[in-house]
């Protein structure tokens, strides 16, 4: 078993193209905190076409993949709009050189935010909070299913025909968020999982335990910790998502509810091929510029501060989670109930 680790602007809180940290400075951190590629981020923020592929060769760095969020069973005319922002999702990304069809990137599918849902994102713990069929079944009615899995369905073509294998990423405050809309969408679907332990994690479910189920359908591997007890206190108080994210409900490998070391046993047991990408997901470091272009520009100096890659909590986090994800990749985990000990993981050396 093969695997590289990436890392992901969203670990700086990077979710606009304009950010106003430097790329370049992203970059060079992932590469010297021993990450051997990245996710693409906000489309732009990297650059596109030549522009992206000479930035990640500059810094010896592959791309792992990116988001593209579609409005699945919309209007025919907003799905179509859609479908074109993903093909400049795909034209980037081929644009890229690959030197192993195995760490190719992996256009990541999603849905865009669900407001219900994200003002109360995902379930404290236990069974899924939703019945898998009829009227009041996950987010939409059965008929509503099948024009929201064509969609799917239709993306997940498009892709391939650009030679890229897509993953679909169920998601907290979105359409499909819980284990029992995951599974409704692949029985309807030939789409690969991407899968987020720590947002699959707080809607319920356990990522050792997906693993098993879902074997060789899982193409990709968002690494994140998550704590159920945040999660809840913050839903208690009527929080959101950025709500959880901000107060810590996914903080650095190792710190949370997530046993990295089984999710990696069960991987390493499914005979997983791929880039394990380390997310942490951070609150927004320009959200004052969101809100109001207006504001007292001290409050976004202060932010790009918080988003410095060199220094500073977020990136003594990534240097962490790295470095915790190398040893544990080095040394597997002994045997147990949700760990399989036989050969140890093959990962792939960094880049000096």
């Amino acid at each position: 078993m093969r695997v590289r680790i990436a890392n992901a602007p969203v670990s700086y809180g990077i979710y606009r193209p304009d950010h106003p940290l430097p790329p370049d400075r992203l970059l060079a951190a992932f590469r010297d905190h021993g990450y051997r590629g990245t996710d693409s981020g906000p489309l732009g923020y990297l650059g596109e076409g030549e522009a992206l592929a000479g930035r990640l060769a500059r810094h010896g760095l592959s791309l792992a993949g990116g988001w593209a969020d579609l409005r699945y069973g919309a209007e025919p005319a907003a799905f179509a709009a859609d479908l074109r922002a993903l093909d400049r999702a795909l034209d980037a990304f081929t644009a890229v050189p690959v030197d192993d069809a195995l760490f190719a990137p992996r256009p990541t599918l999603a849905c865009p935010a669900d407001p219900e849902r994200f003002a109360a994102p995902g379930v404290p713990y236990g069974p899924d909070r939703l019945p898998v069929e009829g009227p009041d079944g996950p987010g939409r009615p059965d008929q509503g299913w099948e024009g929201f899995a064509a969609d799917v369905q239709r993306a997940a073509d498009r892709c391939r025909e650009r030679g890229l294998e897509p993953v679909f990423h169920p998601h907290l405050g979105t359409a499909v968020e819980t284990p029992a809309e995951t599974r409704l969408l692949l029985s309807r679907t030939d789409v690969s999982l991407c899968l987020d332990t720590g947002h699959w994690w707080l809607a319920g479910g356990d990522p050792v335990a997906a693993v098993a189920e879902f074997g060789p359908r899982i193409r990709q591997v968002h690494l994140k910790d998550a704590d159920r007890a945040v999660h809840e206190r913050v839903r208690r108080a009527g929080g959101d998502l950025w709500a959880v994210v901000a107060a810590g409900g996914f903080p650095a490998l190792g710190e949370g509810d997530i046993d990295l070391p089984a999710v990696l046993a069960a991987l390493r047991a499914a005979d997983y091929g791929g880039w394990l990408v380390v997310e942490q997901d951070a609150p927004p470091t320009d959200r004052n510029q969101e809100q109001d272009q207006d504001r007292d520009r001290s409050a976004d100096h202060d932010r790009g501060r918080e988003a410095d890659p060199d220094q500073g909590a977020l990136a003594a986090q990534q240097k962490a989670n790295s470095a915790l994800l190398r040893s544990l990749l080095r040394d597997p985990p002994p045997g147990g109930p949700h760990r399989t000990p036989p050969e140890p993981l093959r990962q792939e050396r960094p880049h000096p």
